[in-house]
């Protein structure tokens, strides 16, 4: 194989790369809204099923057996497609903000997306199965006490990262002279990383990882020409 035609292969490697990065968005979109058609379907056979005139309804040719499997079948089509359609969204979501937000906050987003989608159709597939849910959420609701209490300074990171993220008070490259108590005093340096949980920042003495929520609440200003006397 000479140079040209590897050159060729490559190029049409890269054409059907776009081709499939532009058709996955559209393959989620269609997936969710297959999802409420069968979500849609699933409900109506259940009604209907329980209905005491059923023979009055669209599905008496089912037969009340034939609606029972149908509403079943929908349900479990449901919880599928839509699962299909969240994973997709969201990857689509972290691709199209990662240049902007950087990879950490992308990821965040994405698993967000992710994990409120999958609620989201666990919930609704269970009610779809006629699952009463409100002792699962009122369980599901205690739990995340707990684990609230349990990881109260990680998550405390994690929503101050989100903070700096929107509100931008530095961003990676800027020069900063960074004042806090808790922190031990100044640190002066460039702020190279502001990941889901630490800021990183070089200074002459080394490269420090700083708590989100440290930094957002710290005095920060520009570097200026000085030079820091201790960090």
């Amino acid at each position: 194989m000479d140079l040209k035609e590897r050159r060729q292969i490559d190029a049409a490697r890269q054409n059907a790369a776009k081709v499939k990065s532009h058709a996955r968005p559209w393959r989620s979109v269609f997936a969710l809204v297959f999802a409420v058609i069968a979500a849609t379907i699933s409900r109506s056979a259940r009604t209907a099923a329980s209905s005491p005139a059923f023979y009055q309804t669209t599905f008496r040719a089912l037969g009340h057996t034939g609606t029972e499997v149908l509403a079943d079948a929908a349900a479990v089509a449901f919880c599928l497609l839509a699962a299909l359609a969240t994973v997709g969204l969201a990857a689509k979501a972290r691709e199209a903000l990662q240049p902007k937000i950087g990879t950490s906050h992308a990821a965040v987003i994405r698993y967000a997306i992710v994990l409120l989608g999958s609620l989201a159709t666990i919930l609704i597939t269970l009610q779809l199965f006629n699952i009463a849910v409100m002792q699962l959420l009122v369980g599901a609701g205690f739990a995340t006490v707990l684990v609230g209490i349990a990881a109260q300074q990680s998550l405390s990171n994690l929503f101050a990262g989100n903070v700096l993220l929107l509100a931008r008070p530095v961003d990676v490259g800027d020069q900063v002279r960074l004042t806090s108590g808790p922190l031990g005093g100044q640190f002066l340096g460039t702020v190279t990383e502001i990941g889901i949980t630490y800021v990183r920042l070089d200074t002459p003495d080394g490269p420090f990882h700083l708590p989100n929520s440290q930094v957002l609440a710290a005095a920060i200003g520009p570097a200026g020409n000085s030079t820091p006397d201790g960090h």
